[in-house]
């Protein structure tokens, strides 16, 4: 139990959670340039920077970050999914009159 204690505290858990979610923005990638299908890399980009913000602001937060480098994280993945939503909803042509 200590070992997995150790990891939260210091938030390497965090730093695997990120390398995971690095492989999967790859793989969609990788997806993308072998198939053709896919995401493109802004639909990736979109996709996955609201939770990576979010698992930073965790990370800071388990390691003892001062509290508005953690506030910051938050906003960036707040800014980043509101991006996405906009993105998602342009492309639907929401905005056209």
């Amino acid at each position: 139990m200590a070992v997995l204690e150790a990891w939260f505290v210091s938030g390497r858990i965090i730093d695997l959670i990120l390398a995971i979610v690095l492989l999967e923005a790859v793989g969609l990638w990788l997806w993308r340039r072998v198939s053709g299908r896919g995401l493109s890399i802004a639909e990736i980009i979109g996709l996955l920077l609201s939770g990576v913000f979010l698992i930073l602001a965790v990370r800071a937060a388990l390691t003892g970050a001062p509290w508005p480098l953690i506030s910051l994280l938050l906003l960036l993945s707040f800014a980043a999914h509101l991006y996405e939503l906009w993105r998602r909803l342009a492309e639907k042509g929401v905005f056209r009159s």
